[in-house]
């Protein structure tokens, strides 16, 4: 089996840890810098930046003459297979990213596919480990990297997304130890490529779209950043009340059926029940009566909202003509209406003149009681007018149809959707292709 030879553009801390591990896992690494003092300290085994224990293995590395570093592009790109470019995207003022330095190199490595590209064994993969925006691969540093090639992407060379997951000060751990590797490739062959470079690490690999892997590593960040702030808004709120939020979060974290887990993290429509909103705005409350600010927190219903309006707007221009509703609850396999988003949605449209009719099996009203029974009434007070016996009665008479509760029922029933009606779907059914309707994913 033919040695694997990389090269690795930019020596700052993705690279050089990149550099250094892929070395140690027996890959011959080539390191890149346009900074003299960083191919110098590399060639001389040294880091050329601070991380627990970088120094010493690029040094055992660089011993074993499977690591070196240099300024020349065209020696990197014609003595290696695979390109990593791991350059700084740092903000501009105003937020966006400043890409002077990837376009760059991506250009620079074009020139040089220009010429090896016409070899028989020159097939080269161009992998994207900075972080970039969704689209910036596919729109701006592919058509690049193909402009100064004149080669197609896809065809004559591959471009892979690759998006990292190192902590600084555990970086290299981290390497060896990922939660996922993650491939969004141009074409089956790269990502075959840059799969074989991650043989011998133990982790979850999924081969995806390039827009795929370039948003999984903003909102791994984002994520990161809504749990830092959520734990010290709940350290905040805990101190002032006397209690030990360190204890609060410990049990917190041990729920891993819902809290640490994929639970409510499949996007979908706004939430609702007599849970959520209800101690959402009990903690707010007590938070104002402490004179504390919870920003991150005061923020979930306004979101909420912001989802609720948004299908609105979306379904007023069939106002007129029908708009049928499979689902009421707010979550399907019970008939709490309490503060269920549906309503709200239902609510808002009569009050603008709609045409609407709905169909919830779970939802009788001859059973509803308490404070159930007053929400909805009072919410929809002729509700029982424009309740359907069946799924089937919704679609025929509707121009719109809303799914808001994922059914086996529903999957069936939305199978006779007409070619002149729209459907709104809010749960991601299955077999959308086969659906004749108009057809519109919520934010898919």
């Amino acid at each position: 089996m033919p040695e694997k030879r990389i090269s690795i553009f930019g020596l700052g801390y993705v690279g050089s840890v990149s550099a250094a591990c892929f070395a140690r896992m027996g890959i011959r690494v080539i390191g890149v810098d346009i900074d003299d003092n960083k191919v110098s300290s590399m060639n001389r085994g040294h880091s050329p930046v601070l991380e627990d224990g970088l120094d010493l293995l690029m040094a055992e590395q660089h011993q074993a003459g499977r690591l070196h570093a240099t300024t020349n592009v065209a020696e990197a790109v014609n003595e290696s297979s695979i390109s990593l470019i791991c350059v700084g995207t740092p903000s501009a003022p105003n937020g966006s990213l400043d890409m002077t330095y990837v376009s760059r190199v991506c250009e620079q490595i074009g020139v040089i596919l220009k010429e090896k590209l016409n070899q028989p064994d020159g097939y080269h993969v161009v992998v994207i480990r900075s972080t970039v925006l969704p689209g910036t691969v596919e729109q701006s540093l592919t058509p690049i990297l193909e402009k100064a090639s004149g080669k197609r992407s896809g065809a004559d060379f591959g471009v892979v997304q690759n998006p990292e997951f190192l902590r600084e000060g555990s970086a290299i751990d981290d390497f060896f130890n990922p939660p996922k590797t993650v491939i969004g490739a141009s074409d089956e062959r790269a990502a075959t490529l840059v799969a074989s470079l991650y043989e011998g690490i133990e982790a979850p690999t999924f081969i995806t779209t390039i827009g795929v892997a370039s948003v999984v590593k903003y909102a791994d960040n984002a994520f990161h950043a809504v749990k830092v702030t959520f734990g010290n808004e709940i350290g905040r709120f805990c101190k002032h009340f006397g209690v030990d939020s360190h204890e609060v979060m410990r049990i917190f974290c041990e729920d891993r059926k819902l809290n640490i887990s994929p639970a409510y993290l499949t996007p979908g429509f706004a939430f609702g029940g007599s849970c959520l909103p209800k101690d959402v705005r009990a903690l707010l409350y007590g938070a104002r009566t402490a004179d504390l600010e919870l920003p991150l927190v005061s923020s979930l219903l306004p979101s909420n909202e912001l989802q609720v309006r948004e299908l609105i707007d979306r379904l007023m221009p069939y106002r007129l003509e029908g708009i049928g509703f499979l689902g009421l609850s707010f979550k399907p396999g019970t008939d709490d209406m309490r503060e269920s988003p549906m309503v709200k949605v239902v609510e808002a449209l009569l009050g603008r003149g709609a045409d609407v009719r709905i169909h919830d099996p779970y939802l009788r009203l001859s059973e509803l009681v308490g404070s159930n029974l007053r929400y909805l009434m009072t919410e929809i007070p002729h509700i029982g007018n424009l309740l359907k016996e069946s799924a089937k009665d919704v679609i025929r008479s509707s121009k719109a149809i809303v799914v808001s509760h994922r059914t086996d029922a529903f999957q069936e029933a939305v199978k006779g959707v007409r070619e002149d009606q729209i459907l709104f779907d809010l749960v991601r059914l299955d077999d959308t292709d086969a659906i004749k309707a108009e057809y519109h994913g919520l934010y898919w």
